[in-house]
């Protein structure tokens, strides 16, 4: 196969998503150090930091007391994942009227394929300018003859960067990267191809097979190095079978009150349900999950009397499960969580339940 003479998969990643919505919904945060997440004082971690606070060290994934420590003049707020959620899928819907070849990668990135027969890199600057126009967020886009390449270039332009490496330019604009960037590399195994001296993404693509075959294995050193070349032909595939869908939520602190725990399970219900119709696929299993504040955890399922994707059906089902697995002690949860599972295309035939 041949090189492509334009670059048409585009990767795009929301710009510090759950604090970018915040700031749409109280503009007064905006320029301040905000960090989503845990309570100070609490256990738990940073979800999101904005740039500001990103400019004190704080990141995603760091826990919440050590964000307290660089930055105690930041602004703290609990993720409120229904209204991210719901932004998210605003963002997906203003996507799709540019192409209906869309694979979300998470909540806040997917990659698109662009028709190479038009413009590619105007109507990524399109989509990019209408995402903001219809949802008022700044999405950073890398665009690329791959899905490796243009997720490197999407992180690299961050924020509201648009970065298009063309075809034949992927080596050059690999090279000088940190090795830790690209995909597959971890951060342990990035500390020991440093110790080795291979420092950066062009380091590794010259390296001896042999020394890369000792640390790694010699399958993954020649995959790893046809990455660190640029050399990835993975489709952006749309269609994919899903087995499951889930949804689990970990509190700040344990909690037992049922309004809050009923809450979250109807916006989990919903979550789920909502990703089986936009796939047509029925379920006809569910199930709740819930952890103790000892870490215990039970799974508690039961099947329907048909396959379905409609909440309404699939929400009584799941607090009959919750009545059944947690009413009797109500003993505070760490986490909770819904599971749908055994599924089926919508359009597969299907025998009613005798009983209505």
């Amino acid at each position: 196969m041949g090189r492509p003479s334009q670059p048409t998969i585009l990767h795009f990643d929301l710009d510090a998503f759950f604090a970018a919505v915040e700031v749409l919904l109280d503009p007064a945060l905006a320029g301040k150090p905000l960090i989503v997440g845990a309570d100070p004082g609490s256990r738990g971690v940073v979800a999101t930091a904005s740039y500001e606070a990103r400019a004190f060290g704080v990141h995603s994934a760091m826990p919440i007391g050590h964000a307290y420590r660089l930055c105690p003049q930041g602004v703290f707020l609990r993720p409120r994942h229904g209204l991210y959620r719901d932004y998210s899928r605003r963002v997906l819907a203003a996507v799709e009227r540019f192409s209906d070849r869309v694979r979300p990668v998470s909540i806040d990135e997917a990659f698109v394929a662009l028709d190479a027969r038009a413009d590619p890199v105007a109507a990524a600057r399109a989509l990019k300018a209408g995402i903001r126009a219809e949802t008022g967020l700044v999405a950073s886009m890398g665009l690329a003859a791959s899905k490796l390449v243009s997720k490197i270039a999407s992180g690299q332009g961050k924020p509201d960067g648009f970065v298009v490496v063309p075809p034949g330019g992927e080596v050059a604009f690999l090279a000088p990267l940190p090795v830790r960037e690209l995909w597959g590399v971890g951060p342990k195994s990035a500390a020991r191809l440093v110790a080795l001296g291979i420092q950066t993404i062009g380091d590794l693509a010259a390296a001896r097979r042999e020394t890369l075959a000792d640390l790694v294995g010699a399958r993954q050193a020649e995959a790893m190095q046809r990455l660190a070349r640029g050399e990835d032909d993975r489709a952006v595939e749309v269609a994919r079978q899903i087995k499951s869908t889930s949804d689990e939520l970990t509190f700040q602190r344990d909690e037992a009150d049922p309004r809050v725990l009923w809450r979250v399970l109807r916006e989990q219900c919903q979550h789920c349900s909502e990703r089986l119709a936009r796939h047509d696929l029925l379920a006809r299993t569910v199930a709740v999950k819930l952890r103790y504040g000892d870490f215990r955890t039970i799974t508690r399922a039961l099947t329907l009397p048909a396959p379905t994707n409609d909440e309404a059906a699939i929400r009584p089902a799941i607090a009959a499960l919750m009545r059944q697995s947690w009413a009797s002690d109500r003993r505070p949860l760490r986490l909770i969580g819904v599971r749908l599972s055994g599924l089926q295309p919508a359009a597969t035939p299907r025998q009613l339940p005798l009983f209505p």
